[in-house]
């Protein structure tokens, strides 16, 4: 419970039809997409920057913890509210501030759903490119504090590459502002950059200027299925070899074709032991001089069936398969562990083996999924947490597939971030020196540890 005078004062600010501490209420806002719950005292929705300012200096005074939540589509447990306090919803602050395509760039509010940045950019031939599975729902604020990154990553980078500028609220209530509008900008330390990916341990993002694309005039999409998981993998790291860069290559074993096909009935190949959804897009001369290679490097590495998209409608059936991806297999089971560690592309092959030997080991069940184009694995395992001695071994395997990554040069996380779920590993891939560092950044912008606390610093 809040203390009663810290609550009238914040009701002052943001009226009671915009506080909520009944426990029913409290409970929407206790969990994401991972695995731990944990209830807040209270829920506000700020409408304005003024508004996330008085509330952090309030919450600075009283030494309330405070969380950051957009949509609450994140699956490492970065909005969950572990130290309890106030979660600060930004469902309120959902504007489009201005579109100037000219200059390339966009400003919104962190409410801002990505998929409605798309449609703000479609009339004017523009796109954001970062496309997260969740762009449907998942928020502008919360793709920047996880630093999301998506399918199109491959080719178009991730979120911190299209963060011009942005406006912060701080723990002590301070409004800064860094960056601009400009594509160019090297004026001073490149906060931006500090801030994305920070899971909202540092401050409180209360408006971006985000970089957009002219959209390619072509796009091109293949469906490529496999008899083999291993030749699937063996095709990505040729096709990257060979200087082809798509803008996305997304690949699927057996397991995760049937449970989408099982849901959503699309026509997928359920014999099929792996699959690969390959896009490229540009000068249309281009793009059929790439399709000729990646076909023939395809067919090299065994390609059994090879589906081009020849309309819209055919291109949209093939991302649904793969968007839908976590959700339908999230049906398997009554808990669903996902992961997303990632390795050196040469090293993909021998990264999905090592996936399919441990999850075997403990005779576990795993869905492989990856941006395999980037090397970003998210193998999936569907299991039951109440039975104990299941998820121990679930445990288990994950903490050898984060060292089996790390042994091939790879990472923790491409793009969910750390949160909850891998704060225990940082130490596989960064020494104490490191830690010890963002430790000290922390202290010094939020001194009194009160945003987002019990994360990964």
């Amino acid at each position: 419970m809040l203390d009663t005078q810290a609550k009238n004062e914040l009701l002052d600010i943001v009226g009671i039809d915009k506080y909520l501490d009944r426990p029913e209420e409290l409970a929407c806002y206790s969990y994401d997409a991972f695995l731990e719950e944990a209830l807040p005292d209270a829920v506000i929705f700020p409408e304005t920057s003024d508004q996330v300012s008085r509330i952090l200096k309030i919450a600075s005074r009283y030494k309330i913890p405070v969380t950051g939540r957009g949509a609450g589509t994140s699956v490492c447990g970065a909005p969950v509210p572990v130290k309890h306090g106030i979660v600060m919803c930004f469902s309120q602050m959902d504007k489009i501030i201005e579109i100037n395509t000219p200059d390339r760039y966009i400003i919104v509010q962190p409410g801002v759903v990505n998929a409605d940045i798309q449609k703000a950019l479609e009339p004017f031939g523009f796109f954001y490119p970062p496309d997260p599975a969740s762009m449907s729902v998942s928020t502008i604020g919360g793709n920047i504090a996880q630093n999301a990154g998506g399918p199109r990553c491959l080719k178009y980078g991730v979120t911190v590459d299209y963060v011009l500028g942005m406006e912060v609220v701080l723990a002590s209530g301070d409004i800064v502002r860094f960056g601009s509008k400009n594509i160019k900008d090297v004026t001073g330390y490149r906060l931006s950059s500090l801030f994305c990916g920070s899971e909202g341990t540092l401050g409180i993002i209360t408006e971006a200027i985000l970089k957009v694309a002219p959209k390619p005039e072509t796009v091109k999409t293949l469906m490529v299925t496999f008899d083999d998981l291993d030749n699937t993998a063996k095709a990505v790291t040729d096709i990257i070899g060979s200087g082809i860069i798509p803008v996305a290559m997304e690949l699927m074993d057996n397991l995760t074709l049937n449970a989408i096909e099982d849901a959503a009935s699309l026509g997928l190949d359920r014999e099929a032991q792996g699959s690969l959804l390959i896009e490229i897009d540009g000068v249309k001369e281009a793009c059929e001089k790439e399709m000729m290679h990646i076909i023939e490097k395809v067919k090299k590495n065994g390609a059994i069936h090879i589906q081009e998209a020849m309309t819209d409608i055919e291109r949209e059936n093939l991302w649904t398969a793969r968007r839908s991806a976590y959700g339908v297999f999230a049906k398997l089971a009554p808990d669903i562990f996902s992961e997303d560690v990632t390795v050196p592309v040469s090293k993909v092959p021998l990264m999905i083996r090592k996936i399919v030997e441990i999850t075997d080991k403990y005779h576990l069940k795993v869905g492989v999924l990856a941006h395999a184009g980037d090397g970003n694995m998210h193998p999936m395992i569907p299991a039951d947490r109440s039975n104990k001695e299941e998820w121990k071994k679930v445990e288990a395997a994950f903490s050898e597939i984060f060292q089996a990554a790390v042994d091939l040069g790879g990472t923790l996380s491409g793009e969910h971030g750390i949160g909850l779920a891998k704060a225990a590993y940082l130490p596989l891939v960064m020494n104490k020196d490191s830690i010890d560092l963002m430790k000290k950044i922390k202290q010094v912008i939020d001194p009194d540890l009160i945003l987002n606390p019990g994360k990964f610093v």
